[in-house]
């Protein structure tokens, strides 16, 4: 028996490697002969770095930034084998974990520290940069990234806005005349987990605000001046970016890189799986098994289990999914290639302790599933 185990990490808790290798060992409790071929995969969020850097047999850097809430972060960003392309993510700089609970309020996070990344990869001599936008703890649209990079967002009388969302209320010009001219001989590739537009019900705001702080008023505000930038924006570039698919990832970053520099975007987990030669795994397994820390009706959207279950159709393997949690929606999943879904947590607990022990829980629960499919496999 040949088995892929693909899964993304499951955040807070256990990396995507060490995932893959909790499954293994509980594939092999079962099916002790069992090939089991581990590919831990990304999908622009946490942990794209060490994908892409493992896959390719670069090396991970580390540069000094500015956080969400400003205070210094030491960030990780990635060099590919050939020395030729920079992975950078923005989890890493302007993630949500970077910010205590306590202190989460997207009107005032900023993007400031991913454009920093930005920068110490062109520092480097990089101008092909792959660039994870999943996981910010910000909806400023982007604008703390381009600051780093050299743009100005300005008032009515001329003043700079201060950084974070809610002050593009304000916003009345946009300069572009400091930018960083290296930005427009890069390449950019930027790996997104979504699709959804910059603004309205499926907005940056109304769909993700709500999880790094934001009241339903908050939510309304963030919008509203997400609005202001997305028409500011389209004046001073001539771009009109708003309505793209994936302008609102990462709270408008996507938007942002849009409006910009010369950025595409497209799904992170495709891009994490061409690297690693998926397909070409893939097609020869009986069976694959990917996970998450929760499945839920974002899932669908396009995030890692669901591309790896797009691959793996193609060749006509099944595809079961572990994860953390199964929240609302989850089941949206089994009309995108997923087979059978799974919780790894098998009775009632605090969320701290699942989290303590998530490699445990992993391994109990692939050791589960093998001995239902011993079952099927039984069966006349």
């Amino acid at each position: 028996m040949r088995i892929i185990v693909a899964p993304d990490s499951f955040k807070g808790s256990v990396s995507a490697l060490g995932v893959a290798e909790a499954m293994e060992r509980g594939i092999h409790a079962v099916f002790p002969t069992a090939e089991v071929f581990k590919v831990p995969i990304a999908d622009g969020g946490e942990g794209t770095v060490e994908a892409l850097v493992a896959a390719t047999g670069g090396q991970l850097r580390h540069t000094e930034v500015r956080g969400p809430l400003g205070s210094p972060v030491r960030a990780h960003w990635g060099v590919s084998g050939d020395g030729a392309t920079a992975f950078i993510e923005m989890a890493s700089a302007s993630g949500l974990p970077l910010v205590p609970k306590d202190q989460r309020d997207p009107r005032l996070t900023s993007t400031y520290g991913t454009g920093q990344l930005m920068q110490a990869a062109l520092d480097a001599g990089l101008r092909k940069l792959v660039i994870g936008i999943g996981g910010s703890a910000t909806n400023d649209g982007g604008t703390g990234m381009a600051r780093a990079l050299g743009i100005r967002f300005l008032d009515a009388a001329g003043v700079d806005l201060p950084e974070g969302g809610g002050a593009l209320a304000r916003l009345a010009k946009i300069d572009l005349s400091g930018l960083d001219p290296r930005v427009a001989e890069a390449s950019l590739l930027v790996a997104c987990d979504v699709d959804n537009p910059l603004c309205g019900p499926r907005g940056a705001s109304a769909v993700y605000g709500p999880q790094k702080g934001a009241t339903p008023e908050i939510v309304a505000e963030l919008d509203a001046a997400l609005g202001v930038f997305a028409r500011v924006a389209a004046e001073a570039t001539g771009r009109d970016m708003a309505t793209q698919s994936g302008a609102g990832a990462a709270g408008g970053l996507g938007a942002g890189l849009l409006f910009f520099t010369p950025a595409s975007l497209r799904p992170g987990v495709a891009i994490v799986l061409e690297t690693t030669g998926f397909d070409a795994l893939v097609k020869d397994a009986d069976l694959v098994i990917t996970g998450e820390g929760r499945t839920d009706f974002q899932t669908a959207m396009g995030k890692a289990p669901v591309g790896v279950a797009a691959v793996a159709k193609r060749h006509g393997v099944p595809v079961l999914c572990l994860s953390g949690g199964l929240g609302e929606g989850a089941d949206d999943v089994l009309a995108h290639g997923i087979d059978g879904l799974a919780s790894i947590v098998p009775q009632p607990m605090a969320l701290e302790d699942c989290m303590a022990q998530g490699a445990a829980l992993l391994e109990a629960a692939a050791a589960r599933v093998c001995r239902l499919l011993q079952v099927g496999r039984a069966l006349r």
